[in-house]
Protein backbone atom coordinates (compact mmCIF):
# COMPACT_ATOMS: atom_id res chain seq x y z
CA UNK A 1 0.00 0.00 0.00
CA UNK A 2 3.09 1.92 -0.34
CA UNK A 3 6.13 3.01 -2.29
CA UNK A 4 9.31 3.67 -0.98
CA UNK A 5 13.52 4.70 -1.90
CA UNK A 6 16.07 4.02 -0.23
CA UNK A 7 19.65 5.80 -1.79
CA UNK A 8 22.99 6.32 -0.48
CA UNK A 9 24.85 9.41 -1.63
CA UNK A 10 27.91 8.07 -3.71
CA UNK A 11 29.52 11.42 -3.12
CA UNK A 12 29.02 12.22 0.69
CA UNK A 13 28.10 8.93 1.72
CA UNK A 14 24.52 10.27 3.34
CA UNK A 15 21.94 8.21 3.44
CA UNK A 16 18.00 9.00 1.85
CA UNK A 17 14.48 7.41 2.10
CA UNK A 18 11.69 8.63 1.23
CA UNK A 19 7.97 7.02 0.84
CA UNK A 20 4.17 7.93 0.38
CA UNK A 21 1.34 5.84 0.71
CA UNK A 22 -2.85 6.06 0.56
CA UNK A 23 -3.13 5.81 3.93
CA UNK A 24 -2.21 8.13 7.42
CA UNK A 25 1.19 8.58 8.19
CA UNK A 26 3.96 6.82 6.30
CA UNK A 27 6.59 8.34 7.89
CA UNK A 28 6.53 6.74 11.15
CA UNK A 29 5.48 2.96 9.81
CA UNK A 30 8.09 2.71 6.99
CA UNK A 31 11.10 4.59 7.32
CA UNK A 32 14.36 4.29 9.35
CA UNK A 33 17.95 5.05 9.15
CA UNK A 34 21.34 5.22 10.93
CA UNK A 35 24.64 6.83 9.07
CA UNK A 36 26.64 3.82 11.35
CA UNK A 37 24.09 1.22 9.93
CA UNK A 38 22.12 2.47 6.31
CA UNK A 39 18.16 2.47 5.80
CA UNK A 40 15.07 0.53 6.27
CA UNK A 41 11.58 0.66 4.72
CA UNK A 42 9.11 -1.80 6.52
CA UNK A 43 6.08 -1.89 4.95
CA UNK A 44 2.78 -3.90 3.26
CA UNK A 45 -0.29 -5.26 4.16
CA UNK A 46 0.60 -5.62 7.72
CA UNK A 47 3.58 -3.45 8.01
CA UNK A 48 6.40 -4.22 10.65
CA UNK A 49 8.21 -1.76 12.38
CA UNK A 50 10.26 -4.48 13.88
CA UNK A 51 11.37 -5.43 11.31
CA UNK A 52 12.89 -2.03 9.90
CA UNK A 53 14.63 -1.65 13.37
CA UNK A 54 16.00 -4.90 14.06
CA UNK A 55 17.73 -4.74 10.42
CA UNK A 56 19.27 -1.54 11.26
CA UNK A 57 20.83 -2.86 14.28
CA UNK A 58 22.29 -5.81 12.61
CA UNK A 59 23.54 -3.80 9.81
CA UNK A 60 24.99 -1.33 12.34
CA UNK A 61 26.86 -4.31 14.04
CA UNK A 62 28.68 -5.51 10.41
CA UNK A 63 25.62 -7.92 8.67
CA UNK A 64 25.25 -7.12 4.80
CA UNK A 65 21.57 -6.28 3.69
CA UNK A 66 21.10 -9.55 2.02
CA UNK A 67 22.02 -11.26 5.54
CA UNK A 68 19.54 -8.64 7.76
CA UNK A 69 16.59 -9.24 5.63
CA UNK A 70 16.76 -13.03 6.20
CA UNK A 71 17.58 -13.04 9.94
CA UNK A 72 14.35 -10.45 10.27
CA UNK A 73 12.08 -12.13 7.67
CA UNK A 74 12.92 -15.95 8.02
CA UNK A 75 11.26 -16.80 11.10
CA UNK A 76 8.03 -14.36 11.16
CA UNK A 77 5.34 -16.29 10.09
CA UNK A 78 3.11 -12.87 8.85
CA UNK A 79 6.15 -12.39 6.50
CA UNK A 80 4.15 -13.12 3.40
CA UNK A 81 1.88 -9.95 4.46
CA UNK A 82 5.09 -7.64 4.80
CA UNK A 83 7.57 -6.17 2.41
CA UNK A 84 10.99 -5.49 3.52
CA UNK A 85 13.75 -3.06 1.72
CA UNK A 86 17.02 -2.46 2.89
CA UNK A 87 20.22 -0.61 2.28
CA UNK A 88 23.54 -1.11 4.40
CA UNK A 89 26.47 1.23 4.93
CA UNK A 90 28.17 0.04 1.98
CA UNK A 91 25.31 0.48 -0.40
CA UNK A 92 24.34 -3.45 -0.58
CA UNK A 93 20.58 -3.85 -1.06
CA UNK A 94 17.63 -6.22 -0.15
CA UNK A 95 14.36 -6.77 -0.35
CA UNK A 96 11.46 -9.09 0.49
CA UNK A 97 7.99 -8.82 -1.21
CA UNK A 98 5.68 -11.68 0.16
CA UNK A 99 3.06 -12.72 -1.86
CA UNK A 100 0.08 -11.57 0.19
CA UNK A 101 0.62 -8.49 -0.56
CA UNK A 102 -1.63 -6.77 -3.08
CA UNK A 103 -0.59 -6.47 -6.84
CA UNK A 104 1.09 -4.77 -8.25
CA UNK A 105 4.00 -5.39 -6.18
CA UNK A 106 7.62 -5.60 -6.53
CA UNK A 107 11.44 -4.02 -6.09
CA UNK A 108 13.52 -2.83 -8.22
CA UNK A 109 17.84 -2.05 -6.88
CA UNK A 110 20.83 -0.07 -8.67
CA UNK A 111 23.99 0.27 -7.00
CA UNK A 112 23.09 2.08 -3.56
CA UNK A 113 20.01 2.45 -4.34
CA UNK A 114 16.91 0.20 -3.50
CA UNK A 115 13.20 1.16 -4.78
CA UNK A 116 9.94 -1.12 -3.70
CA UNK A 117 6.03 -0.68 -3.58
CA UNK A 118 3.12 -2.38 -3.39
CA UNK A 119 -1.11 -2.14 -4.35
CA UNK A 120 0.87 -0.04 -6.97
CA UNK A 121 -0.80 0.91 -10.75
CA UNK A 122 2.32 -0.96 -12.18
CA UNK A 123 5.40 -1.44 -13.08
CA UNK A 124 5.80 1.66 -14.26
CA UNK A 125 5.99 3.62 -10.59
CA UNK A 126 8.72 1.47 -9.48
CA UNK A 127 10.84 2.86 -12.84
CA UNK A 128 9.87 6.24 -12.37
CA UNK A 129 11.12 6.33 -8.67
CA UNK A 130 14.25 4.93 -9.96
CA UNK A 131 15.22 6.46 -13.25
CA UNK A 132 14.39 9.72 -11.90
CA UNK A 133 16.27 9.35 -8.92
CA UNK A 134 19.12 8.75 -11.00
CA UNK A 135 18.55 11.03 -13.70
CA UNK A 136 17.96 13.83 -10.89
CA UNK A 137 20.11 16.99 -10.01
CA UNK A 138 20.66 18.57 -6.45
CA UNK A 139 21.22 17.38 -3.38
CA UNK A 140 19.92 13.48 -1.96
CA UNK A 141 17.06 15.32 -0.56
CA UNK A 142 16.27 16.95 -4.13
CA UNK A 143 16.44 13.85 -5.97
CA UNK A 144 14.69 11.90 -3.69
CA UNK A 145 11.67 14.15 -3.54
CA UNK A 146 11.70 14.70 -7.73
CA UNK A 147 11.73 10.68 -7.67
CA UNK A 148 8.57 11.10 -5.32
CA UNK A 149 7.00 12.92 -7.34
CA UNK A 150 7.62 11.04 -10.68
CA UNK A 151 6.34 7.58 -8.99
CA UNK A 152 2.86 9.49 -8.17
CA UNK A 153 2.53 11.08 -11.55
CA UNK A 154 3.21 7.48 -13.12
CA UNK A 155 -0.02 6.26 -11.21
CA UNK A 156 1.54 5.65 -7.70
CA UNK A 157 -0.79 4.11 -5.08
CA UNK A 158 -4.13 2.88 -6.78
CA UNK A 159 -5.60 4.53 -3.57
CA UNK A 160 -3.99 7.98 -4.51
CA UNK A 161 -2.16 9.50 -1.53
CA UNK A 162 -2.45 10.80 2.05
CA UNK A 163 0.86 10.69 3.08
CA UNK A 164 4.37 11.25 2.33
CA UNK A 165 7.66 11.55 4.39
CA UNK A 166 11.82 12.13 3.59
CA UNK A 167 14.58 11.18 5.89
CA UNK A 168 18.06 11.88 5.40
CA UNK A 169 20.89 10.64 7.77
CA UNK A 170 24.90 11.15 7.68
CA UNK A 171 27.88 11.47 10.16
CA UNK A 172 28.64 15.31 9.20
CA UNK A 173 24.90 16.77 9.12
CA UNK A 174 21.69 16.56 11.30
CA UNK A 175 19.19 14.18 10.43
CA UNK A 176 16.76 15.63 8.29
CA UNK A 177 13.50 14.15 9.08
CA UNK A 178 10.20 15.48 7.11
CA UNK A 179 6.63 13.93 7.67
CA UNK A 180 3.15 14.83 6.08
CA UNK A 181 1.02 12.53 7.74
CA UNK A 182 -2.27 13.43 6.14
CA UNK A 183 -2.83 15.80 3.06
CA UNK A 184 -4.98 15.90 0.27
CA UNK A 185 -1.45 16.32 -2.07
CA UNK A 186 1.31 15.09 0.52
CA UNK A 187 4.08 14.80 -2.00
CA UNK A 188 3.36 18.69 -2.88
CA UNK A 189 3.66 19.85 0.75
CA UNK A 190 6.50 17.76 1.41
CA UNK A 191 8.51 19.58 -0.80
CA UNK A 192 7.19 22.52 0.68
CA UNK A 193 8.03 21.70 3.65
CA UNK A 194 11.49 20.81 2.43
CA UNK A 195 11.80 23.97 0.77
CA UNK A 196 10.60 25.84 4.10
CA UNK A 197 13.53 23.45 5.85
CA UNK A 198 16.39 24.66 3.61
CA UNK A 199 15.74 28.79 4.96
CA UNK A 200 14.88 31.19 7.54
CA UNK A 201 15.80 31.13 10.98
CA UNK A 202 15.55 26.82 11.22
CA UNK A 203 18.47 26.51 8.40
CA UNK A 204 20.23 28.84 10.59
CA UNK A 205 20.26 26.93 13.78
CA UNK A 206 20.91 23.78 12.06
CA UNK A 207 24.84 24.45 12.08
CA UNK A 208 24.57 24.63 16.23
CA UNK A 209 22.75 20.86 16.14
CA UNK A 210 25.78 18.31 17.07
CA UNK A 211 26.81 15.51 14.58
CA UNK A 212 28.44 11.84 14.88
CA UNK A 213 31.69 13.68 13.13
CA UNK A 214 31.61 16.51 15.64
CA UNK A 215 29.71 15.66 19.30
CA UNK A 216 30.66 19.26 20.44
CA UNK A 217 29.27 21.07 17.64
CA UNK A 218 27.23 24.25 18.80
CA UNK A 219 29.62 25.21 21.76
CA UNK A 220 31.04 28.24 22.19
Amino acid sequence: MTFSILAQDLNTGAFGGAAATGSLCVGGWVLRGDSRAGMSASQGAAPSTIWGEDALLRMQAGDTAEQALAAVTGPDAGRQWRQLALLDRVGGTACHTGAQNTEWRGALVAPGLVVSGNLLDGPQVLLALRDTFLAAKGDLAERLLAALAAAESAGGDTRGLQSAALLVVADNAPPLTLRVDWSENPVAALRDLHRRSQDGTYAAWLPRVPTRNDPERGHD
